[in-house]
């Protein structure tokens, strides 16, 4: 798994990444009421915002720490938010990218750093 500084998870499974919110990220938002998820087919720039996450402190935008297409986005969140509350770092993935650019895996953090970075 790989982090950002925006605190999106992404974990590549054979050049398509699956993208989710971290728990560190969800633990300061406080319980998530409700996702805007982006559409398939959607082409994206890293770091570019592409779904809207609220909860009951604030709305945040989440981003795509990598560039390519959606194709596929978790619709069990509509159904079930809580998901993202109880396991954001797995059954609470948000969507999925066909990564256009596997080098920019290289400029996101590996769990290592991005502890470093929110134990500051």
């Amino acid at each position: 798994m790989k982090f950002s500084n925006t605190h999106e998870w992404v974990e590549d499974q054979n050049g398509t990444a699956i993208v989710g919110i971290t728990n560190f990220g969800r633990m300061h938002l406080g319980d998530i009421i409700n996702i805007k998820l982006p559409n398939k087919g959607t082409k994206v720039k890293a770091n570019e915002e592409v779904a809207v996450i609220e909860s009951n402190k604030a709305a945040v935008d989440a981003h795509s720490p990598i560039s390519g297409d959606i194709i596929d986005v978790n619709e069990e969140l509509n159904k079930n938010i809580d998901l993202i509350n109880t396991s954001p770092e797995e059954k609470g993935w948000l969507f999925k990218v066909k990564m256009n650019n596997l080098e920019e895996l290289n400029s996101l953090m590996s769990l290592e750093e991005y502890e470093k970075k929110v134990s500051k």
